[in-house]
Protein backbone atom coordinates (compact mmCIF):
# COMPACT_ATOMS: atom_id res chain seq x y z
CA UNK A 1 0.00 0.00 0.00
CA UNK A 2 1.23 3.54 -0.60
CA UNK A 3 0.94 6.99 1.24
CA UNK A 4 -2.51 7.52 -0.33
CA UNK A 5 -3.98 4.29 0.25
CA UNK A 6 -3.01 4.62 4.43
CA UNK A 7 -4.51 8.53 4.24
CA UNK A 8 -7.86 7.11 3.08
CA UNK A 9 -7.63 3.84 5.60
CA UNK A 10 -6.68 6.99 8.46
CA UNK A 11 -9.16 9.69 6.98
CA UNK A 12 -12.34 8.64 9.39
CA UNK A 13 -9.60 8.34 12.27
CA UNK A 14 -9.05 11.80 11.83
CA UNK A 15 -11.72 13.23 11.03
CA UNK A 16 -13.21 11.78 14.42
CA UNK A 17 -10.32 13.22 16.39
CA UNK A 18 -10.97 16.49 14.31
CA UNK A 19 -14.59 16.62 15.44
CA UNK A 20 -13.64 15.76 18.99
CA UNK A 21 -11.22 18.13 19.44
CA UNK A 22 -13.17 21.40 17.57
CA UNK A 23 -15.69 20.85 20.68
CA UNK A 24 -12.92 20.58 23.22
CA UNK A 25 -11.37 24.05 21.75
CA UNK A 26 -14.78 25.44 20.87
CA UNK A 27 -15.64 25.11 24.50
CA UNK A 28 -12.69 26.39 25.79
CA UNK A 29 -13.53 29.65 23.22
CA UNK A 30 -16.76 30.57 24.85
CA UNK A 31 -16.21 29.56 28.36
CA UNK A 32 -12.88 32.13 28.69
CA UNK A 33 -14.50 35.12 27.79
CA UNK A 34 -17.55 34.26 30.32
CA UNK A 35 -14.48 33.63 32.62
CA UNK A 36 -12.91 37.22 31.97
CA UNK A 37 -16.48 39.00 32.42
CA UNK A 38 -16.56 37.26 35.96
CA UNK A 39 -12.98 37.72 36.55
CA UNK A 40 -13.77 41.50 35.84
CA UNK A 41 -16.85 41.97 38.05
CA UNK A 42 -15.40 40.40 41.02
CA UNK A 43 -12.16 42.16 40.97
CA UNK A 44 -14.45 45.25 42.16
CA UNK A 45 -16.29 42.90 45.10
CA UNK A 46 -14.09 40.48 46.22
CA UNK A 47 -10.36 40.77 45.46
CA UNK A 48 -9.48 37.53 46.91
CA UNK A 49 -10.88 35.58 44.27
CA UNK A 50 -8.35 36.95 41.72
CA UNK A 51 -5.58 34.34 42.14
CA UNK A 52 -9.03 32.02 41.78
CA UNK A 53 -9.61 33.47 38.40
CA UNK A 54 -6.15 33.38 37.50
CA UNK A 55 -5.70 30.24 37.38
CA UNK A 56 -9.18 28.74 36.12
CA UNK A 57 -7.95 30.46 32.74
CA UNK A 58 -4.39 29.80 32.51
CA UNK A 59 -5.83 26.19 33.25
CA UNK A 60 -8.55 26.32 30.76
CA UNK A 61 -6.24 27.70 28.31
CA UNK A 62 -3.20 25.62 28.86
CA UNK A 63 -4.57 22.18 29.58
CA UNK A 64 -7.36 22.66 26.99
CA UNK A 65 -7.61 25.24 24.48
CA UNK A 66 -4.25 25.04 23.25
CA UNK A 67 -3.50 21.24 23.21
CA UNK A 68 -7.69 20.90 21.17
CA UNK A 69 -6.66 23.81 18.69
CA UNK A 70 -3.45 22.18 17.89
CA UNK A 71 -5.15 18.57 17.16
CA UNK A 72 -7.98 20.47 15.38
CA UNK A 73 -5.41 22.08 13.42
CA UNK A 74 -3.15 18.57 12.44
CA UNK A 75 -6.45 16.71 11.96
CA UNK A 76 -7.67 18.82 9.96
CA UNK A 77 -4.59 19.86 7.78
CA UNK A 78 -4.36 15.93 7.41
CA UNK A 79 -8.01 15.67 6.14
CA UNK A 80 -7.10 18.59 3.85
CA UNK A 81 -4.14 17.13 2.21
CA UNK A 82 -5.80 13.35 1.38
CA UNK A 83 -6.01 13.54 -1.65
CA UNK A 84 -9.63 14.11 -3.55
CA UNK A 85 -11.59 15.54 -0.21
CA UNK A 86 -11.14 19.11 -0.94
CA UNK A 87 -11.82 20.75 -4.15
CA UNK A 88 -9.90 24.19 -4.14
CA UNK A 89 -12.10 25.32 -7.13
CA UNK A 90 -15.02 25.76 -4.51
CA UNK A 91 -15.62 28.26 -2.34
CA UNK A 92 -16.46 27.05 0.34
CA UNK A 93 -13.07 25.52 1.73
CA UNK A 94 -11.46 28.71 1.10
CA UNK A 95 -14.52 30.60 3.83
CA UNK A 96 -13.83 27.82 5.89
CA UNK A 97 -10.15 29.03 5.82
CA UNK A 98 -10.81 31.96 6.31
CA UNK A 99 -13.15 31.51 9.80
CA UNK A 100 -10.78 28.92 10.99
CA UNK A 101 -8.23 31.52 11.09
CA UNK A 102 -10.61 33.89 12.43
CA UNK A 103 -10.61 31.23 15.14
CA UNK A 104 -7.19 30.79 15.75
CA UNK A 105 -6.56 34.94 16.26
CA UNK A 106 -9.45 34.76 18.50
CA UNK A 107 -7.46 32.19 20.56
CA UNK A 108 -4.49 34.54 20.79
CA UNK A 109 -6.10 37.32 21.85
CA UNK A 110 -7.83 35.70 24.63
CA UNK A 111 -4.07 34.53 25.20
CA UNK A 112 -2.89 37.72 25.45
CA UNK A 113 -5.76 39.19 27.54
CA UNK A 114 -5.10 35.73 30.04
CA UNK A 115 -1.52 36.93 30.20
CA UNK A 116 -3.06 41.15 31.06
CA UNK A 117 -5.03 39.01 34.08
CA UNK A 118 -2.27 37.43 35.28
CA UNK A 119 -0.14 40.58 35.14
CA UNK A 120 -2.71 42.90 37.18
CA UNK A 121 -2.73 44.92 33.61
CA UNK A 122 -6.50 44.13 32.28
CA UNK A 123 -8.20 47.32 30.81
CA UNK A 124 -11.48 46.01 29.05
CA UNK A 125 -14.80 46.07 30.84
CA UNK A 126 -16.97 43.15 31.07
CA UNK A 127 -19.39 44.38 28.92
CA UNK A 128 -16.73 44.27 26.06
CA UNK A 129 -15.93 40.93 27.17
CA UNK A 130 -19.32 39.61 26.90
CA UNK A 131 -19.19 41.25 23.20
CA UNK A 132 -16.14 39.33 22.29
CA UNK A 133 -17.87 36.35 23.31
CA UNK A 134 -19.56 36.52 20.45
CA UNK A 135 -16.57 36.66 17.97
CA UNK A 136 -16.74 32.52 17.99
CA UNK A 137 -20.44 31.62 17.25
CA UNK A 138 -20.26 33.93 14.26
CA UNK A 139 -17.06 31.90 13.28
CA UNK A 140 -18.34 28.85 13.80
CA UNK A 141 -22.09 29.47 11.70
CA UNK A 142 -19.47 30.14 9.20
CA UNK A 143 -17.11 26.82 9.43
CA UNK A 144 -20.30 25.10 9.93
CA UNK A 145 -22.68 26.42 6.65
CA UNK A 146 -19.33 25.94 4.74
CA UNK A 147 -18.60 22.32 5.40
CA UNK A 148 -22.32 21.20 5.38
CA UNK A 149 -23.49 22.92 2.15
CA UNK A 150 -19.98 22.88 0.30
CA UNK A 151 -21.13 25.88 -1.72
Amino acid sequence: MDLTDWMYILYPYAKSLHIMAVLSWMAGLFYLPRLFVYHVEQAEKVPESLAIFVTMEDKLHRLIMRPAMMVTWGAGLFMVFTPGIVDWSDLWPWSKAVAVIGMTWFHYWLLQRQRAFSAGENALSGRRFRMMNEVPTLLMVVIVVSVIFKF
